[in-house]
């Protein structure tokens, strides 16, 4: 049986009676707590974000409700399946979810998500899709390197002797010690798991087009893993999971050390492993909209990436020169003679208000800027709305509003009548030039349907 539910709503507990396993085992069980079940969580930098914590639930008790969040994706145990979709969205296909996928991604035609047929399959599939993402992020620190344990046996002893290994295989004694010694080595098992993911998704129709997006990478564990060999695919994998990465520095690689590990054990779940293990991948609602609207204005603004330690900002500077106060803008324009700071919010325009105004207010501050943005997804046409600061005393009579200092709400609008996948994607690049437009003013000459 297959349910499918909105995100950011209240559900009465007894419409979850069609998947009562599935629903006993997500209800109430924290981010943190799925993923150690086998759920997969994209991104995996959940911890950093503003919108998403390790103790967000996907499906939270309240009286006798539960209360979705900002969470989206597939669920699965069994026969029973849980679909939770975008509140932006229409009907029983995400387009929405999955338009803001191949964006993200940058991979067109990502999959169709709106079919029950193969759950497994469709899950799979999304997890082999991301993998170059992680890939190309793990890779920015380098590739992984660690220290291996050599064995050997001849006479030029270097390390230490194995005394048993010694007495076993030089005995009678010819001149030869046995003897081992750790060294530096690309070729590990973290390395041999990314190939044997490589190899596996190659195996695959989209295979070759889906890793040529990272074939710098690709080449790079190619060339480090000498020792690859298909038949020692299961030990590669027994080895990763008893053996977890556990380096702060290396954090990236151990999201992908998960991932690989769930693509490897394609084969197993495809069979089925047991009535009660859980499968699924979640998305963080929030990071996905933002990272779209960043491919949509990401010729017109920065998006700096402080949560990864990139372009941090702080609001002050204390008399010893230290800088405190961290801030988090989403945007901020290019343009320095007119100043933009743009926030994404995804949430209905009536949501957008107090410590939002106070946030973008601040960030506007910081960086003298007089127009602040706040892109959000709309399945209505309604016009923007322009707030101008007030100024003036404590006096009603005299406040007054800045025409020259406010903040727009501006969404970006979400089809809702399209009777496919490509008419929504035309839809959405029409929705796309229309807030472009509505940003950039005298700009627009500049602008086109395929910008």
């Amino acid at each position: 049986m297959t349910m499918r539910v909105k995100d950011n709503k209240k559900i009465n507990k007894n419409e979850f009676s069609i998947i009562p396993n599935l629903t006993k085992k997500v209800a109430d069980k924290t981010m943190m707590q799925l993923e150690r079940e086998g759920v997969f969580v994209f991104p995996n930098h959940i911890r950093n974000s503003e919108d998403i914590t390790d103790d967000q639930m996907v499906l939270q008790s309240l009286n006798e409700s539960y209360l979705t969040s900002n969470i989206m994706g597939f669920l699965g145990m069994g026969d029973e399946r849980l679909t939770i979709q975008s509140r932006f969205s229409f009907g029983e296909r995400d387009y929405f979810l999955q338009y803001m996928l191949e964006k993200v991604l940058d991979f067109p035609n990502v999959l169709e998500l709106d079919t029950d047929v193969n759950h497994v399959n469709r899950l799979y599939s999304l997890l082999m899709f991301i993998f170059p993402n992680y890939l190309k992020t793990a890779f920015r620190k380098g590739i992984y390197k660690t220290y291996i344990r050599y064995n050997y046996n001849d006479c030029n002893i270097k390390g230490v002797i194995d005394i048993a290994t010694h007495i076993k295989k030089n005995t009678p004694f010819f001149g030869n010690i046995a003897y081992y010694q750790r060294e530096f080595s690309y070729d590990n098992s973290m390395m041999e798991l990314i190939r044997h993911t490589i190899e596996f998704i190659i195996t695959k129709p989209f295979g070759n087009q889906l890793l040529s997006k990272v074939r710098d990478e690709v080449d790079s564990v190619i060339e480090a893993t000498n020792k690859y060999a298909i038949h020692n695919r299961r030990k590669v994998i027994d080895e990763n999971k008893k053996h977890p990465i556990q380096h702060a520095y290396y954090h990236e690689y151990r999201a992908l050390q998960t991932l690989c590990i769930m693509i490897l054990q394609y084969e197993k779940h495809r069979i089925g492993s047991g009535f009660k293990h859980i499968q699924g991948i979640l998305f963080d609602g929030a990071w996905l909209w933002e990272q779209y609207m960043h491919s949509v204005i990401a010729d017109k603004f920065y998006h700096p990436m402080n949560k990864a330690g990139a372009g941090v900002q702080q609001l002050f500077t204390n008399a010893n020169g230290h800088k405190e106060g961290l801030i988090y803008p989403d945007f901020i324009s290019i343009d320095n003679c007119t100043r933009i700071i743009a926030d994404a919010k995804y949430k209905p325009i009536t949501n957008i208000r107090n410590k939002d105004y106070l946030q973008v207010l601040a960030y506007m501050f910081r960086f003298g800027a007089k127009q602040g943005y706040y892109f959000y997804p709309k399945n209505e046409k309604d016009s923007i709305k322009i707030l101008y600061l007030n100024q003036g005393s404590t006096y009603e009579h005299n406040v007054k509003p800045d025409n020259d200092i406010f903040l727009v709400k501006c969404g970006l609008h979400i089809p809702n009548e399209t009777d496919d996948y490509s008419s929504f994607k035309s839809e959405m690049i029409k929705s796309e030039l229309a807030l472009k437009l509505e940003i950039y003013g005298d700009q627009s000459n500049e602008l086109s349907i395929d910008s």
